[in-house]
């Protein structure tokens, strides 16, 4: 299923109408474009909107309203489903779904639970999505950690809309960075056995390096006395990439990434697949000399320039890595390659692309997701240095400050190609000002329902053995709307790699259901008192909670709305890689 149970089944009764009005001659088009529905700008306008009389006009040659009233005249379910049908000029339909339709929502959330939402559009298509990939030189750094918040998620919906995802760190274990890194931990070194060399101008500064060489001096000791001084700092550059690498699959587990795959750059070149996927290149006439150099002709698949892949004094460029790594990636049968890079690699992408088209493949084949950078504040004022890193903020300083959970949500509350102000002392926040604490306080709070409604006796029954035609409330539907809603916004988030439009979504429900809380009683007074005593600031007052007579019916009615609110808080926050807490 793409779309709620209740979207379902207007289009079906809105393709039904259109099938028959076409039957009877009253409409022409050979096919019907793609119908969707969306909320009217106003709630009092009805349930959902739809354009298909506007989108009809120009196939049919005539007015959207009169396309319109034809398909209202053809509605055969119009009694069963609806209310209320209006159009609205040009030829919007406007649609009011009777609320026995709505309360099949709830029982499908049952039904399925934490599959609801989930869709086979994907096909078990293979993809495989690429992320993080830093270079393994230092600690991942908070620009690291909203690229793996971004790329689990992106991974996490395209596996809960039907494909087959496999996720992938590449090393990028070879090339001058690395070499950098040698020679900075040997200065180190040098430096703690009282032997100072000249550190190398370009070389990594921060405390880690210091750090690694210290551990370097207590494994080797004087071991390494008297050797040749390339000889030492390629020990140091190999110890330094085992140790660094080790540490950023720490950092990443603690952030609750891991990845199915990893693979190293370094493979390329001793396997010879470098040098082979080149001469393929170049057996198809895309690679030329010129001036000492070869180049990649890229600019005939639309790059603005021709490539180098191998300079003049023979050393490899990083593209020529990224040509093979690629072409590894088509060779092993995915269907899409997506990578999630930095925004600083935005001119990267033709390239990448022409390598695509190429090796003879659709250059849509590959997706490019970019994530900005983030900028780390105090309580509004920015944070200029890390405490222990000295140049830059580490990801685990981060998640040791606020948590993974903070951490990752913060990270996708934004369009991942927009830049983030993160502040830290909100992440930490008890209180409805912290969007992620705000959402999972509502996962939380409706989890302290069950536990009061037990001590008290009150039996909590699943929709499937609940009268639910108590539920006429507006706010009560309009709780069940937005349950609706969640399949296609998980959909619409896993085809455009978008997961910010599930952070949205999951503060929208929040809200609705700390509103419906502070308004409407769920459970006996008593109760509810008991509950309220313990919600944080700005979550929780009986003051302006209604008045209400609970019925048996209407208490077990609305248990039932909070099983589906609950078990949709928990299926998005789950595909975000964020936890459901039971108690805050």
């Amino acid at each position: 299923m793409s779309s709620g149970v209740v979207q379902e089944k207007v289009i079906n009764a809105l393709i039904g109408a259109l099938n028959g009005a076409k039957k009877k001659g009253q409409l022409k088009t050979e096919s019907w474009p793609q119908l969707s529905l969306d909320p009217p700008k106003r709630p009092e306008w009805g349930d959902l909107a739809s354009t298909v009389a506007m989108s009809l006009a120009a196939s049919e040659q005539r007015a959207p309203h009169d396309i319109a009233q034809i398909i209202i005249d053809n509605l055969a379910q119009r009694e069963q489903l609806f209310e209320r049908v209006e159009i609205v000029r040009p030829g919007f339909l406007n649609l009011t779904v009777k609320p026995a339709v709505w309360h099949e929502v709830l029982r499908e959330i049952e039904m399925q639970g934490s599959a609801y939402g989930r869709a086979e559009m994907g096909q078990r298509r293979r993809v495989l999505v690429e992320y993080v990939s830093a270079n393994p030189t230092g600690p991942l750094h908070v620009g690291h950690g909203r690229g793996a918040a971004v790329g689990q998620a992106v991974a996490n919906m395209l596996k809960a809309v039907g494909y087959d995802v496999v996720s992938e760190y590449y090393i990028n274990d070879v090339g001058r960075q690395m070499k950098l890194l040698g020679a900075s931990v040997y200065a180190r070194y040098e430096e703690l056995l009282n032997r100072p060399v000249e550190f190398p101008s370009e070389g990594y500064h921060g405390a880690y390096i210091t750090a690694v060489a210290k551990r370097m001096k207590q494994q080797f000791g004087s071991e390494l006395t008297g050797r040749a001084a390339a000889e030492v700092e390629e020990r140091c550059r190999t110890f330094a990439y085992q140790e660094l690498l080790s540490l950023i699959r720490e950092d990443l587990k603690s952030f609750g990434i891991e990845f199915e795959s990893w693979f190293s750059e370094a493979s390329l070149l001793s396997s010879g697949a470098l040098q082979r996927d080149l001469d393929e290149l170049s057996s198809q006439h895309f690679l030329f000399e010129q001036e000492g150099a070869c180049w990649f002709r890229s600019s005939a698949f639309g790059d603005e320039k021709d490539r180098v892949v191998r300079k003049q004094d023979g050393e490899y460029t990083y593209l020529a890595s990224d040509i093979a790594y690629h072409r590894d990636k088509l060779r092993r049968g995915y269907d899409l390659l997506i990578d999630v890079w930095g925004a600083d690699h935005h001119g990267y992408i033709p390239r990448m692309q022409a390598v695509v088209q190429a090796y003879g493949y659709p250059k849509d084949r590959l997706q490019v997701v970019l994530v900005q950078m983030v900028n780390l504040l105090r309580g509004g004022r920015k944070v200029e240095m890390s405490k222990r890193a000295g140049e830059f903020i580490t990801m685990r300083e981060v998640i040791d400050e606020v948590g993974a959970d903070a951490a990752k949500f913060f990270f996708l509350m934004r369009d991942s190609d927009s830049h983030l102000d993160f502040d830290l002392e909100l992440a930490k926040q008890r209180s409805s000002d912290n969007p992620v604490y705000y959402v999972q306080y509502a996962h939380a709070r409706i989890a302290s329902l069950w536990r009061v409604a037990a001590t008290r006796g009150i039996d909590c029954p699943l929709p499937s053995e609940t009268d639910l035609t108590v539920l006429t409330d507006p706010d009560e539907l309009g709780l069940i709307r937005k349950l609706s809603a969640y399949p296609s916004v998980l959909l619409g988030s896993a085809m455009a790699y978008e997961p910010h439009r599930m952070t949205y979504y999951l503060q929208q429900l929040a809200g609705l259901l700390h509103t419906f809380y502070n308004k409407h009683r769920i459970l006996p007074p008593a109760a509810d008192r008991d509950l309220l005593a313990v919600a944080p600031e700005g979550l929780g007052s009986d003051e302006g909670m209604q008045k209400e007579r609970l019925v048996p019916e209407r208490t077990a009615a609305r248990l039932a709305l909070m099983q589906g609110i609950q078990q949709v808080l928990k299926n998005g926050l789950g595909v975000l890689g964020v936890s459901a807490p039971e108690q805050m």
